[in-house]
């Protein structure tokens, strides 16, 4: 009887049905592709991986960084979600196997603005009975204009110098958008936010701020939700005429239904306090012979507000030198309503699946309830962590539920960590951009690069924004600096970004554009080098072997010196077909240096909206495989060694490559080819003899994996095929005997087993014709 061989092509192909793809793989699961001269590749199984970290994250981690420290320690930075009931995210750094919580903190108060200026002097007094004991670790971000003393307070300030003044009053400098002290020319104690002015079928709107510094041309920023007279104000205004310092006109969006004013945010201050933490010595304060001198109070030490844990959804981070960087990104607050209730004067909606306070004073909107009376935009006069009440006449029970939608000022700024300064919490840069959909430190010159960004406060989805070299204390370009921004000219908005190796490269959603650095005085040139080759989402693209591969919309590309490129991908129905595109911001890009790998993790169609599967890219052989596998969170070899990743099903850290098994369990290892026709005639074969060929372990270790072999045998493609096995392979395995008949043969082979390894040789099998079908 003639002998033949089982001679596989390397690289799966799913495109390709079964029987089309013959001597090829058409499914696998935790295996790998390892170069061989004469076969172009051999198949093998996936390294494994053990815990990192010993315990389970508290909620599922979506981003990690890796670096080190000027002492040379090693550290992980590990940024997690939300957790789903409390709106609250975790921000964590792993230093030799002991954990330390650097989340941010903050907290938001709404309250009548009591503000004082000293005429020449630049130092500027709040009180907030609210929030109490601010320090000189606390920034305090104002997105609603007060006018005070000749000057109006509008952005993100330092406490300084000392911050704390009492327990209820603390001090801040107040700057020009150039960044210059701004001195006012009058003392006062009478604060004044801006008021909106419509008129019944017009679109024109008067505002009132006294010294509002404006001219015709001029944006408005409006970042509290308001409503007056009928209309929803919130963005950006153009600033149409000036009337005097004290008033201007802006057009609405669309006609006010009645004449009326209405100052914004209810004609609340709005504080947003953004906490460091630090020992606050005794006697801090005005003295009682002038600024400075003698201390404030008998020698009790301040005890400072700490603010609440904020919320994040995702991360990005990045270092400074021993610096760690973070953005966090935040999502809508939406909350589901269960019941309701009214006096008359003052409602309550009853919601549930979290446990989160909206801050008294915060603007809510409720849709989709019945009765619609319910619904609308709304100032909340009192909040529970499970309710929340405001005015209104409706008294109706809800007989059909809907969301209420938290109205928060968007911010998301970036936050340092030193981990050698004794902080026990990231803190905010207090110059940077208030918010960022995200950033990276550019090289070799050192700048931090915002993308995403703004400049009033509303975001500019297309907005790049960079401090000054090794200055991020600098975001103002002047002349005698390299600060500065770009606005991306085309799409709808930046998707991601990432330094390379020679420039950074920015996607929006239709293109790709490089970034270099050309110094003074333009600092960065931007060109689109690539279109209709968009990123799909934010963490997607990578550099491997100085190669940078992104995936899109519909296709994988790459970018090599010939410009950009798509690459082909034979099991494009795989991702592309099952692609749940309602959780795209939840696609992970691994590269794996070490074994020349990329792959991207992504959430399924029919799945839980988590992160499930992945498809594979060997750039060296460039073959592609695709299994069943979850990481929310990834990092390629760095100073902690092999590549550490986030499994979402458990929110435990693996390190890769370190282990035969899945964190001490059976890695499931296994491929399945396409059929091979046993004849090309219209004849069936018998095959009844297999000689396997294996490695069973590791070089110079135990040769004893367990590999199970299944054939699956049919006369015609659409038929379901017969299997006959497993057949259990071992070291001591000479030969099986499966003996089937039939026209069209395919294998599948996989292991159970714990601390094994296997690479497949040149399996042969025995045949011979076995008459007609």
């Amino acid at each position: 009887m003639p002998h033949a061989a089982v001679k596989l092509i390397p690289g799966v192909n799913q495109n390709e049905t079964p029987a089309l793809n013959q001597a090829g793989i058409s499914e696998t699961n935790l295996i790998r592709f390892i170069y061989d001269p004469t076969m172009g590749a051999l198949i093998q199984k996936l390294g494994g991986w053990t815990a990192y970290y010993p315990n389970a994250l508290p909620v599922i981690p979506r981003a990690l960084w890796a670096w080190q420290d000027n002492n040379l320690v090693g550290r992980l930075a590990v940024g997690t979600q939300n957790q789903p009931a409390t709106y609250q995210t975790q921000l964590d750094v792993i230093t030799n196997g002991v954990l330390t919580n650097i989340t941010p903190r903050s907290i938001t108060d709404n309250i009548t603005a009591v503000v004082q200026t000293v005429a020449g002097s630049a130092q500027i007094l709040i009180t907030d009975t609210t929030t109490q004991n601010i320090t000189n670790y606390v920034s305090v971000y104002i997105p609603v204009h007060i006018s005070v003393g000749g000057i109006v307070l509008f952005g993100l300030y330092s406490c300084d110098p000392d911050g704390y003044i009492s327990a209820t009053t603390y001090s801040i400098f107040a700057y020009n958008s150039l960044g210059n002290l701004v001195i006012p020319p009058t003392s006062s104690t009478s604060p004044v936010l801006p008021q909106l002015g419509t008129t019944s079928g017009s679109n024109s709107v008067t505002v009132t701020l006294p010294a509002h510094g404006y001219n015709a041309g001029d944006t408005f920023p409006i970042l509290a939700t308001t409503v007056v007279g009928g209309v929803t104000f919130y963005g950006n205004y153009i600033v149409q005429s000036v009337t005097s310092t004290s008033v201007f006109t802006i057009f609405s969006n669309n006609n006010a239904s009645s004449t009326t004013t209405g100052y914004i945010n209810n004609n609340k201050a709005q504080f947003i306090y953004s906490f460091g933490v630090g020992a606050i010595p005794t006697g801090t304060g005005y003295g009682i012979g002038g600024y400075g001198t003698g201390g404030y109070g008998t020698g009790t030490a301040v005890v400072p507000s700490t603010g609440t844990t904020i919320s994040a959804n995702n991360w990005v981070l990045d270092n400074w030198g021993q610096v760690l960087l973070s953005c966090p990104i935040a999502p809508s607050i939406v909350l589901s309503t269960s019941s309701a209730s009214g006096t008359g004067s003052v409602g309550t909606i009853v919601f549930s699946g979290a446990t989160y306070t909206i801050p008294v004073g915060e603007s809510i909107t409720v849709a989709g309830v019945t009765p619609a009376t319910w619904n609308g935009t709304y100032v909340v006069t009192a909040a529970t962590s499970s309710s929340v009440s405001f005015a209104t006449t409706v008294t109706a029970a809800i007989t059909q539920q809907g969301t209420i939608t938290v109205n928060t000022v968007p911010f998301q700024p970036l936050y340092q960590w030193d981990p050698t300064s004794g902080s026990p919490t990231a803190t905010i840069l207090p110059r940077a951009p208030v918010i960022n959909d995200g950033m990276f430190v550019a090289m070799p010159q050192r700048q931090i690069v915002a993308w995403g960004s703004t400049q009033t406060g509303i975001q500019d989805n297309l907005l790049v924004r960079w401090c000054d070299v090794n200055n991020y204390d600098e975001w103002i370009a002047t002349a005698t600096n390299q600060a500065g921004s770009y606005r991306i000219p085309k799409g709808s908005k930046l998707v991601g970004c990432i330094q390379a190796s020679q420039q950074a490269y920015l996607w929006t959603d239709i293109a790709l554009w490089s970034m270099q650095y050309i110094g003074p005085p333009y600092v960065y040139s931007f060109n689109e080098i690539g279109t209709n080759c968009g990123l799909i989402s934010r963490k997607a693209a990578a550099s491997i072997n100085g190669t940078i591969y992104w995936m899109g919309p519909s296709q994988f590309y790459n970018l090599t010196g010939a410009g950009v490129a798509p690459v082909p991908c034979p099991i494009w129905d795989v991702i592309f077909q099952d692609l749940d595109t309602s959780n795209l911001d939840k696609i992970r890009v691994a590269v794996n240096s070490r074994f020349g790998e990329i792959s991207w993790y992504y959430p399924t169609v029919g799945g839980s909206g988590e992160v499930t599967n992945y498809v594979k890219l060997n750039v060296n052989l460039n073959v592609w495989d695709f299994g069943a596998l979850g990481r929310s969170a990834w990092i390629d070899q760095s100073v902690l060694g092999p590549p550490i990743g986030a499994d979402p099903s458990n929110s435990y850290l693996y390190q890769h490559e370190t282990s035969t098994d899945a964190a001490g369990q059976p890695l499931l290892a296994s491929f399945t080819t396409g059929y091979w026709a046993t004849s090309e005639a219209d004849v069936k074969s018998f095959i009844d003899q297999v000689w396997p060929d294996m490695k069973w372990g590791y070089y110079g270790g135990t040769q004893n994996a367990t590999v199970n072999l299944t054939f699956n045998v049919t006369d015609y493609p659409g038929e379901t095929p017969i299997s006959y096995g497993p057949f259990a392979l071992t070291q001591g395995t000479n030969f099986i005997s499966p003996r089937f008949r039939g026209r069209l043969v395919s294998i599948k082979l996989d292991s159970t087993d714990v601390g094994t390894f296997w690479r497949l040789g040149n399996i042969r099998y025995r045949v011979q014709p076995d008459g007609k079908y």
